[in-house]
């Protein structure tokens, strides 16, 4: 603290957590939906046998602050003396100047308080040893629960697995689901689908019962295509200006990754260089991603600052890779990651495409993305799912895009968002249903238009379900917020 003084400190501590004066404050930056990473870190601090503390990683503006907040007011409703928690935004810029001791040592003098304390740490990988010090106060601290996010993932990762090893665990909190957005519109639930009826079971159901299924969701048509272009973060779903939203996006969500957090975390020496790259990749997302193609296009970029920026921008939630995965005895392309967006709507905002919603180019790139997305998102807490893709190593024209490689089985989805969604018996989907000996379960494609569901005429050994894109993820969001055992 060699230039910021303790009263400074004092008073940046009293300005964010006005609950130590009026504990009905904490109700001003909280909303009734809660996500599923509330749910998950709640359990995780209050479990009555195993200490941990929660972690949340995300992207910026994907509502992890608020994720706090909520568990602030839990504590305060559950009768919690609110000067016993205490917030603390390591993005403060004067904050950032001080470390953990210190913010401490201040705030257990502020006021004379008894029993728990309840620590909640935002964007902690801006202060200086920060696993270090969440050890020190696991190891030295029975009275004190601890939850914290971060934006950069793997930062956040390696001092679980380092320092962190059974102290903390980390969640990852992906921008919406469909699901969560139309929670969080307020719209209604489709009470009428069982909530434990999974995407897998489709299949099983009489043709004109699924048609009768498949109309319940038209309602939300609109709202799945605004939820294309405007995206899962929960401040600019509520916004009732889209073309703002936007620009927020473009302005707090990239530029601020790029410009401020790779550069101050990464060392990133050429933030245009980086610039250049991301939007290369909002150009060909959902492509085979060649580093050597790129380095070509973008001139003056090695392959080697561009497997580094890659890997940069993926810590910083701004992408996902998605690997190459062998399917029964079909190998696929090594080698080579597609590449995509981490939200549909960041795209959109960086490439300002009018009328996007007419492109079908566009449109099936973004229905691609969040597909992807929601599956992702469905099994990232499965350590031993593996998401990826399949193209064919001898012919590179059959591909599939989605793998979902679990350990006693695979399931196929195929993005076909298009009036015609025919695929020809040559279809790289179509070939690998038919192999007998293979670990395959289901195989789906996901097609536009919501009557055009069903199994497919292909003589196949695993049938091929037809399932629109809406009711897909929908379901797919729903059972994750549901908790449905980790299966589709």
């Amino acid at each position: 603290m060699a230039f910021i003084t303790e009263g400074q400190i004092i008073k940046a501590l009293q300005q964010v957590n006005p609950w130590w004066r009026n504990p009905g404050e904490i109700k001003t930056r909280t909303k009734p939906q809660k996500r599923v990473a509330y749910y998950e870190a709640v359990s995780i601090i209050e479990h009555k046998t195993i200490r941990r503390f929660a972690v949340l990683s995300g992207a910026r503006r994907v509502g992890k602050t608020t994720v706090l907040y909520q568990m602030i007011e839990k504590l305060i409703d559950d009768g919690i003396n609110p000067r016993n928690i205490l917030y603390v935004s390591f993005d403060n810029p004067i904050i950032k100047l001080a470390n953990v001791s210190d913010v401490l040592d201040i705030y257990e003098t502020l006021y004379p308080i008894t029993g728990k304390r309840y620590l909640f740490f935002d964007e902690i990988q801006y202060t200086s040893d920060w696993e270090l010090w969440m050890k020190v106060i696991y190891d030295t601290r029975n009275d004190v629960s601890l939850t914290a996010t971060g934006s950069a993932s793997p930062i956040l990762e390696k001092g679980a697995s380092d320092s962190g090893a059974g102290r903390w665990r980390v969640l990852k909190v992906p921008t919406m689901s469909f699901y969560e957005y139309c929670q969080l519109l307020l719209l209604s639930d489709l009470q009428d689908i069982p909530k434990e009826l999974r995407v897998t079971e489709l299949a099983a159901i009489p043709r004109g019962e699924l048609a009768d299924l498949m109309n319940r969701f038209s309602h939300l048509q609109q709202h799945f295509n605004r939820y294309l272009t405007t995206g899962g973060f929960p401040e600019l779903v509520l916004s009732d200006d889209d073309s703002y939203a936007q620009r927020i996006l473009r302005e707090d969500v990239v530029d601020k990754v790029i410009k401020r957090d790779v550069l101050s975390l990464f060392n990133v020496r050429n933030p245009l260089s980086m610039e250049k790259l991301f939007l290369y990749l909002c150009l060909n997302s959902s492509d085979i991603f060649s580093k050597q193609t790129a380095a070509n296009a973008l001139e003056n970029i090695s392959v080697t600052t561009i497997e580094d920026y890659i890997q940069f921008l993926e810590m910083s939630n701004l992408i996902y890779c998605s690997w190459p995965v062998n399917v029964g005895s079909k190998a696929s392309l090594r080698g080579k990651p597609k590449i995509y967006i981490a939200d549909a709507a960041i795209r959109n905002a960086v490439l300002m495409i009018e009328d996007v919603l007419s492109n079908d180019t566009e449109m099936g790139i973004m229905v691609e993305t969040v597909v992807y997305k929601h599956i992702i998102s469905f099994y990232q807490n499965s350590a031993s799912a593996n998401i990826g893709y399949y193209r064919n190593a001898k012919d590179n024209q059959k591909e599939v895009d989605v793998v979902i490689d679990l350990p006693n089985e695979k399931i196929l989805c195929e993005i076909k968002y298009r009036n015609d969604s025919s695929v020809a018996e040559s279809d790289a989907i179509v070939a690998l249903s038919k192999e007998k000996d293979t670990a395959l379960s289901h195989s789906f494609i996901i097609t536009k238009g919501l009557l055009d569901c069903g199994i497919s005429k292909h003589k196949t050994n695993i049938p091929i379900f037809r399932i629109p894109a809406l009711p897909f993820v929908y379901m797919l969001g729903r059972a994750e917020a549901y908790d449905n055992g980790g299966k589709m």
